[in-house]
C-alpha cells in the first residue's frame, strides 16, 4: 500500500476516534460539559493523538530501518567472488536497486507478470531482454546473482511495506482504542493532550540539531577515512590538485581554497560597495514611496536560483568579459570562463545579502544620534559618515561576513562560470575552481567510495564547514554585540 494511502488511513482512524472518544466523554457526564474535566474538545484530540502520533512515529522509523536492513540481509547473500568482481560492493548494491526498480517498473509496463519477476529460476537472457523492453538499461554489472538479489530484494521491500501496513494501522486503532477506554468525566484529558503537543515540539526542535549533528558526524567520520588512506600532512601541505583513480594522486587542497577565497574577495568588491551604497540611500535619502518600490526590487536579485546567474555568467557576462578583454581587445582573457566572470555574478547575488542587513542596521541607530548631531551644526552627509556609519559599522562587519561565507559555499555560478581548472595564480581572468565545485565533481558518477579520490570530497567538505561556521560565529558574535549596544 501506498506511504499516502497509509497516512490518510491513520488520519481517518484519528478522526473516527475524535469523535467516538467526545461522545463517550460526553456521555460519561450525562451529556453536561460543565461536569468533565477538560472541555470535550480536549478528549477528542486526546483520541488522534493517542492514534496519529505513535503510529506516524512507527511509519518514519521503519520507512529509515526497513531499506538498510534489507540492503544488508541482500549483501549477505551475494556470492564473494561476485562482490570481489566488482569495483565496490557499495557500487553492486547500487546495480542490485536499479535493477529491482526496473523490475517494479516492467510489471507495471506489463512486460512481465508478476510471477515471472519473482520467479529465482527465471531464465537469465530471457529477464534482461524484458528489461531492456521496459526502458531499463543493462550494463556488464547486471548478471545473474545481481539479478537474484534484486528479486529477492523487491520481494523482501514487498514484504516490508505489506507488514509495516498492518504495523501502523494497528498501532492506530489501539491508540484510538486507548483513549476510548480512558474518556471519562474526571480523566485530565487537556493536560495529556498539552503534554503530549509540548513533546512534539521537542521532537520538532530536536529534528534540526539532531540533523545538524548526523551532517557533522557524517563529515567527520569520513574524513577520518580519508586521512587513514591518504596523509593529512599532504592534504594540508601540498600545492597540487591532480586526483587520479588510476594511482599517483596528489590531493592538496590549497589551489581549491585560493580559488574559492579569489571568487570570493571579487565577489565581496563588488557586493559590500554597491550594497552599502544602497542601503545608505534606502535608509537615509529615499522618500517612503520610492523605498517601497525599491527595497522590494533589490530584494528580488536574493530568491532567482543560483543555477539562474550561472546560466547569465556562462552566456552574457563571460563573453561580454571576453570581448573587452580577450583577442578582441586587451588580450588578457582566452576564455569566458574566469575567476573575473564568476566573482562579478557572484556579486551580483549578494548584493541584496548586503543592503537588506545593512539598511535594517541603519534604521536601527537611534534616530536621537541624528538630531544630536544635527544640533551641532553638521550636515546629512557628515552626520552619515561621522555618526551613523561608525554606529552601524559592528552590525554591517556582520552582514557582510554572513555575505562572505554565502559566497564561499556557492557552487552553480562556479562551476558555469569559473571553470573547472585547480591552479595557483594571481590573474583574474584565468580559469580556477572552488572547494565547492570540487567536491560535486569529486562525486559525480560511479566512483569507488572506497577511494581517497572520492573521500577526498568530505575531508574537502569537513574544512570548508570548519570555514564557513568560524565566519558566522564571528558575525553572529559581533550583530549580537551591536544589538545590545543600541537596543
Amino acid at each position: 500500500m501506498p506511504v499516502l494511502w497509509i497516512i490518510l488511513i491513520v488520519i481517518a482512524i484519528g478522526a473516527v476516534g475524535y469523535v467516538a472518544t467526545r461522545a463517550r466523554a460526553m456521555a460519561s457526564a450525562g451529556n453536561d460539559a460543565r461536569h468533565l474535566h477538560s472541555l470535550p474538545s480536549y478528549y477528542g484530540y486526546m483520541a488522534f493523538l493517542f492514534a496519529a502520533a505513535p503510529a506516524f512515529l512507527l511509519l518514519i522509523v521503519w520507512l529509515i530501518a526497513a531499506p538498510l536492513v534489507i540492503e544488508k540481509r541482500v549483501a549477505a547473500t551475494l556470492p564473494a567472488d561476485v562482490v570481489e568482481q566488482a569495483a565496490s560492493q557499495n557500487l553492486l548494491m547500487a546495480e542490485v536497486r536499479r535493477v529491482a526498480v526496473g523490475l517494479d517498473n516492467a510489471v507495471a509496463a506489463g512486460v512481465m507478470d508478476e510471477d515471472l519477476a519473482s520467479n529465482a529460476r527465471a531464465d537469465f537472457t530471457d529477464m534482461t531482454a524484458r528489461l531492456k523492453e521496459a526502458g531499463q538499461v543493462i550494463t556488464q554489472n547486471v548478471t545473474t546473482p545481481v539479478l537474484r538479489a534484486a528479486q529477492m530484494m523487491r520481494e523482501a521491500n514487498a514484504s516490508s511495506r505489506l507488514w509495516m501496513t498492518i504495523a501502523v494501522i494497528a498501532v492506530a486503532i489501539a491508540g484510538a482504542a486507548l483513549a476510548m477506554m480512558r474518556a471519562q468525566r474526571d480523566y485530565r484529558a487537556r493536560n495529556v493532550v498539552e503534554r503530549g503537543v509540548r513533546w512534539m515540539l521537542v521532537g520538532a526542535a530536536s529534528i534540526a540539531i539532531l540533523t545538524t549533528v548526523g551532517i557533522v558526524l557524517s563529515l567527520l567520520f569520513n574524513t577520518i577515512e580519508f586521512f587513514r588512506i591518504y596523509p593529512a600532512s599532504e592534504f594540508f601541505g601540498s600545492l597540487t590538485w591532480s586526483p587520479s583513480f588510476g594511482g599517483g594522486s596528489e590531493l592538496g587542497i590549497w589551489p581549491l581554497l585560493w580559488g574559492t577565497l579569489y571568487i570570493s574577495v571579487i565577489a565581496l568588491a563588488v557586493a559590500v560597495p554597491i550594497g552599502l551604497f544602497a542601503a545608505i540611500y534606502l535608509s537615509e535619502y529615499a522618500s517612503n514611496r520610492v523605498r517601497s518600490v525599491a527595497k522590494p526590487l533589490l530584494e528580488i536579485l536574493a530568491g532567482i536560483p543560483t543555477i539562474v546567474y550561472g546560466l547569465f555568467a556562462l552566456l552574457t557576462v563571460g563573453p561580454l568579459l571576453l570581448a573587452a578583454f580577450g583577442d578582441g581587445g586587451l588580450g588578457w582573457m582566452q576564455s569566458g570562463t574566469a575567476v573575473m566572470t564568476a566573482g562579478l555574478v557572484m556579486g551580483i547575488m549578494l548584493i541584496p545579502f548586503v543592503s537588506s542587513l545593512s539598511d535594517d542596521i541603519i534604521n536601527a541607530v537611534p534616530q536621537a544620534m541624528r538630531d544630536g548631531s544635527y544640533g551641532l551644526g553638521a550636515t546629512q552627509s557628515e552626520t552619515i559618515r561621522q555618526v551613523v556609519l561608525p554606529a552601524a559599522l559592528p552590525g554591517i562587519v556582520g552582514a557582510v561576513l554572513l555575505a562572505a561565507s554565502r559566497a564561499i559555499g556557492e557552487t552553480m555560478i562556479v562551476v558555469l562560470g569559473a571553470g573547472a581548472a585547480a591552479r595557483l595564480s594571481l590573474n583574474p581572468f584565468e580559469a580556477m575552481t572552488t572547494v565547492t565545485a570540487k567536491i560535486v565533481s569529486q562525486l559525480t558518477g560511479d566512483a569507488d567510495f572506497a577511494s581517497p579520490e572520492a573521500l577526498v570530497a568530505f575531508a574537502l567538505g569537513m574544512t570548508l564547514f570548519v570555514i564557513t561556521l568560524g565566519l558566522n560565529v564571528f558575525a553572529l558574535y559581533i550583530v549580537r554585540k551591536y544589538r545590545e549596544q543600541y537596543d
